[in-house]
């Protein structure tokens, strides 16, 4: 009795192996807790009050900083003169950038909010190369940008002319970094008031840019679809652009690029609408890599985003007034109140060769001036991102004005940016937690099926020892007796 209890305690033990085997298998080919905690993630990544998600979004608890690099010009006379422009890179010039979600309003029974992003910038002098009074020697912009916009009206050229003359204006400036960024009252522009009051005397690259707000967004709030977490669905009010001439290239596409929707795949485009660059572009995977501990992948726009529409016929619509520029760049003049500014890669990175070379001083390097963005898979949760831009104005000789002389015509790089953030210490330990919770989870059926084996291995000791057959009286007797 006691040996037929004891065989069916062993079998029974191979019987359950067996199952927990079959279990544990099952649950790795149905992905049984991979998509439980993919819902999960997916239900709780929502804008909404309450939610960890919500939070981050209204007040990105990461540091951002902004650092401009500006291209000092060193040979003025010679550039007037016909020669290629030679530029020493100085900077950064760093600010610690706070854009907190203001006016936010839920709409559409929380399928959508609306808000307003503010961007304020403070100066981080431990961090800069140089002061906001340093000078820089530069593209006279407002002067370019009032040549080439009366350069067909003889009379009104003649009068510009003689007022840049009268003034001492010519087509390069020195200026301290804070008023290129924030703001100077421009002498030229001054002038021109007198004739047209509605005119802003004041010119910076940044200005009125700190402190303000780049128009009312609306998002989805994911609610309804994941996939459509901090989707921008309208901003300023409109569901699409104006400036260009193709309905692709004026579509609104993806998030602002500070949020993405969780469970990201490698496979996939990740579409952003950039205020800065008037465009939506989109990202590609690249690599995965890690960042303060956390797994992520990195996502970067590949060269075809800012090809020119012979590589890329889908960029046709970017060309302005049937003038299209070679690969890399991107003629903003249309949303710029019609300033030849024309937006690339710092160093004209992934830009037609020419446009180097045309400028003494760019050497672009992938490390330095590609915009990457680094995002853990499971959460969406940016983890670091670099975004970098390069504002150049177009320069050509113009008869009409003696103060382009025998310029070249060429892109002229005047300053870069660089929009970077880190995940914060404390960020990275909740979510480390989060993941490590996760894994977890998505590992229960490799342990399910380790036990499996394990009780595998139990039956198979316990079956040798019942199959060994017990000694009789006679074999446990010595062989030698006294």
């Amino acid at each position: 009795m006691g040996k037929m209890l004891k065989s069916c305690c062993i079998y029974g033990t191979g019987l359950l192996s067996i199952l927990v085997l079959i279990a544990g298998i099952a649950m790795v080919l149905a992905h049984v807790f991979l998509n439980a905690l993919n819902s999960r993630i997916k239900t709780e990544v929502v804008l909404e009050n309450g939610t960890e998600a919500f939070a981050v979004w209204q007040d990105p608890p990461a540091p951002v900083y902004m650092q401009f690099y500006f291209f000092d010009l060193t040979n003025p006379e010679e550039v007037l003169k016909g020669e290629r422009p030679a530029v020493i890179e100085v900077g950064p010039y760093t600010y610690r950038e706070y854009r907190p979600m203001e006016s936010v309003t839920f709409m559409d029974n929380g399928t959508k909010v609306a808000s307003v992003n503010p961007k304020t910038y403070v100066f981080e002098p431990n961090m800069s190369r140089g002061l906001e009074d340093d000078l820089i020697r530069t593209v006279n912009i407002p002067a370019m940008a009032v040549m080439e916009r009366y350069k067909n009206h003889s009379l009104i050229s003649r009068v510009i002319s003689d007022l840049m003359k009268a003034g001492g204006m010519g087509l390069f400036v020195t200026r301290p970094v804070g008023e290129l960024l924030w703001g100077y009252e421009d002498p030229l522009l001054k002038e021109l008031r007198l004739v047209d009051p509605l005119l802003d005397d004041y010119f910076g690259l940044f200005y009125k840019m700190n402190g303000t707000n780049d128009g009312e967004y609306v998002f989805f709030t994911g609610k309804q679809n994941y996939q459509d977490f901090a989707r921008v669905d309208l901003w300023k009010g409109q569901s699409s652009l104006s400036w260009w001439s193709s309905d692709e290239c004026n579509m609104i596409n993806g998030t602002n690029g500070a949020s993405f929707h969780p469970v990201i795949t490698k496979t996939e485009r990740l579409y952003m609408f950039s205020s800065d660059l008037c465009r939506s572009l989109y990202a590609t995977f690249d690599s995965e890599v890690r960042v303060s501990g956390i797994p992520a992948y990195r996502f970067v726009p590949p060269s075809e985003v800012f090809a020119n529409k012979t590589v890329n016929p889908d960029n046709a619509g970017f060309c302005v007034g049937g003038n299209c520029l070679g690969s890399g760049l991107l003629d903003v003049s249309v949303c710029k109140e019609g300033a030849p500014i024309i937006m690339s890669s710092p160093h004209f990175y992934q830009a037609d060769e020419k446009y180097v070379q045309d400028v003494f001083g760019m050497r672009p390097k992938k490390e330095d001036h590609q915009t990457a963005i680094d995002i853990n898979p499971l959460t969406g949760l940016v983890v670091r991102a670099a975004k970098r831009l390069q504002v150049n104005v177009f320069v050509e000789k113009l008869p009409v004005f003696s103060q382009t002389e025998n310029v070249r015509t060429l892109v002229f790089p005047v300053m870069y940016l660089n929009e970077s953030v880190l995940i914060d210490p404390d960020s990275a330990k909740k979510l480390g937690a989060l993941l490590t919770e996760a894994s977890v989870v998505i590992n229960i059926p490799f342990i399910v099926i380790g036990l499996g084996i394990i009780l595998g291995v139990v039956f198979m000791a316990l079956l040798c020892c019942l199959r060994t057959p017990e000694s009789t009286a006679a074999e446990r007797q010595p062989l030698l007796t006294s």
